[in-house]
């Protein structure tokens, strides 16, 4: 959903009352696109929410999994004359989202934390001057009316093993008939046992793009695997 303009304006401007932002710019094609994130994710653990379902902030860093899927998402066209969706899970400070956007989809950004829909927004019309529809997505409870979208998306989201499953029934649910979906992963845990349950609800998969860190660096191996319906 959107929110009124009004109201928008108020919860951006609460961000930066309420964090240090850390600004940093990343270069999507031509474009130079400035992110900004809460400077100190540790800041951010409340330890209610670690109790009741192990909730972690790493909505709040920007991870190489998310560079990579937006990188590539610029150089990927949306045909002329038609409105490609999107819908981005788990849209953390909206990098992919503003890719997608910046790539010609109509895309809601989703998340399990509010703050992460409002860095989204945030960051977004900064960069393009309008944000995305955004909208608070658990993915233990799917709302009914997500609706199926052209391209689902989504970066280093398989860090937790029950994920692999609830990630799977997402993409399955979402995904409209012969759409797409990108995943971007960095050897999390859950990815093999992620391709698995997709594959079990008929989603194959390939590998688009794999970036190798160069020698010497720390830097994990990024892969983005497309999966499509069986078929299709």
């Amino acid at each position: 959903m959107r929110a009124s303009p009004h109201t928008l304006r108020s919860e951006l401007r609460a961000l930066e009352r309420r964090f240090v932002l850390a600004p940093e710019d990343v270069r999507l094609g031509k474009k130079v696109v400035r992110i900004e994130r809460p400077r100190s994710v540790e800041d951010l653990i409340d330890e209610d929410d670690f109790a009741r379902d192990e909730r972690l902030p790493y909505w709040a860093e920007l991870w190489p999994s998310a560079r990579l899927l937006a990188r590539l998402l610029v150089t990927e066209p949306v045909a002329t004359g038609t409105q490609s969706t999107a819908l981005e899970l788990g849209c953390g400070v909206g990098l992919v989202t503003i890719a997608a956007m910046m790539a010609g989809y109509d895309v809601t950004a989703t998340d399990y934390y509010e703050d992460a829909l409002r860095f989204t927004e945030r960051n977004a019309i900064r960069a393009l001057g309008r944000g995305p529809a955004t909208r608070h997505v658990d993915w233990r409870a799917l709302p009914e009316d997500l609706g199926q979208f052209d391209l689902v998306l989504a970066a280093d989201v398989l860090y937790e093993l029950p994920y692999a499953e609830l990630v799977a029934e997402a993409v399955h649910r979402a995904l409209a008939p012969g759409g797409r979906v990108w995943l971007a992963d960095q050897g999390r845990v859950a990815c093999e046992a992620f391709l698995e349950h997709a594959a079990a609800r008929g989603l194959s998969h390939r590998v688009l793009q794999r970036e190798v860190p160069e020698d010497g660096t720390v830097a994990p191996t990024v892969t983005v695997y497309e999966l499509r319906r069986e078929g299709a």
